[in-house]
């Protein structure tokens, strides 16, 4: 099978082999163990820090095309100029394969939603990373995306893959996942002691959309309210020196610690250890480290965003929050002095994200290539 990712995550060269970004890849690495030929149709420069690593795969042949970017009037002016020769890469490309898998949200997604109109017959699939609920607010490039894929009339034989479950989609969207740990990390039942001193972390980017001081005005309130606890940070990001600050300001250096990035055997030890994953982000598509969490037990706090209330059973598997201090607060420290409940929610999260592991998430995309 000739399979064809068409992608606006950059695919750069490493001596003889390609990588990308390591969450994408470990992904991709499972589809291309499927197919006999994969060529990715991306950017193949990147000018910013980003997580690699290198796809399994060395036979990989990659089609280079212009990163999109509108941000800027120059920036704006290439990209315009660009897309001709963007489309006709995409409508070459994609007359070859035997299969297009279409990554969105994004610029380069949108020019792939397009092209793949004129290919009725081939056998498509589109991951849709972002937040597919209706009800959000996104910008107009991603409503339209999210048009084109659910038009049946438009798009035909294509399964669109989303996080979460939705009220009145079309036949072709199709709640999806994405996994972390195989089936042989699941650990004998290990009864957890939802007692103070409660331990909290925070794992992901330091970055202003993930809302990290949030998290830490979190602990300093209930610390405030007589509640010991503490916060572990594992990742790094442009919020870092803020966060330093807000630390040295409020004296929280014994309660706050700044781990930086480590790595996954250090996140997977932090998981087991602590009682809460907090994470107060303004939106996610399928967060990870919520799943993450979930799979060894912690308690995740996360805001109603995108998928998260489908993920949580609506608070029977974690808390929901407001992200208002004072709410968050008020119905957080009731629940702290219920050790059963908080119980029960763990028991709850673990058995439902660890049906989600990486050996179901291949035999799912063993079904989706042979439809």
């Amino acid at each position: 099978m000739k399979f064809l990712v068409v992608t606006l995550a950059p695919t750069l060269k490493q001596e003889d082999s390609y990588a990308s970004y390591a969450p994408y890849v470990r992904e991709m690495d499972l589809w291309f163990s499927k197919v006999s030929e994969v060529t990715i149709v991306s950017p193949t420069q990147y000018s910013k820090k980003l997580l690699t690593t290198s796809f399994l795969r060395k036979d990989i042949r990659v089609r280079s095309i212009s990163e999109l970017t509108f941000g800027t009037f120059k920036g704006a002016l290439r990209s315009l100029f660009s897309i001709p020769m963007t489309l006709v890469v995409l409508f070459q490309e994609m007359k070859k394969a035997d299969h297009i898998h279409l990554r969105c949200p994004g610029n380069i997604g949108l020019l792939g939603c397009l092209v793949q109109i004129l290919f009725p017959k081939k056998k498509k699939t589109a991951k849709y990373a972002g937040n597919w609920n209706p009800a959000s607010k996104q910008p107009l490039s991603y409503r339209f995306q999210k048009w084109i894929l659910s038009n049946t009339f438009l798009t035909k034989n294509m399964q669109v893959l989303v996080y979460g479950e939705w009220p009145n989609q079309t036949k072709n969207i199709k709640s999806f996942f994405t996994a972390t740990y195989p089936a042989s990390k699941i650990e004998p039942p290990r009864e957890r002691n939802f007692t103070a001193p409660f331990r909290f972390i925070f794992v992901g980017s330091l970055s202003s959309g993930k809302r990290p001081l949030y998290a830490i005005q979190i602990v300093q309130s209930l610390i405030e309210k007589g509640v010991e606890c503490r916060l572990d940070f594992y990742g790094d990001g442009d919020e870092r020196n803020a966060i330093e600050i807000y630390i040295e300001k409020h004296a929280l250096h014994h309660v706050v610690v700044l781990h930086g990035n480590v790595t996954s055997e250090s996140v997977e030890e932090a998981y087991k250890q602590a009682d809460f994953m907090v994470l107060p982000s303004k939106s996610e598509g399928w967060p990870k480290v919520v799943a993450e969490a979930m799979f060894w037990g912690a308690i995740p706090l996360v805001p109603k965003i995108s998928c998260v209330p489908w993920m949580l059973d609506r608070g029977n598997r974690g808390f929901l929050l407001d992200v208002d201090i004072d709410k968050d607060i008020s119905n957080i420290v009731p629940l702290l002095k219920d050790s059963n409940s908080l119980l029960s929610l763990s028991r709850k999260a673990k058995k439902w994200s660890q049906n989600y592991t990486l050996d179901f998430f291949e035999t799912e995309i063993s079904k989706l290539l042979q439809k």
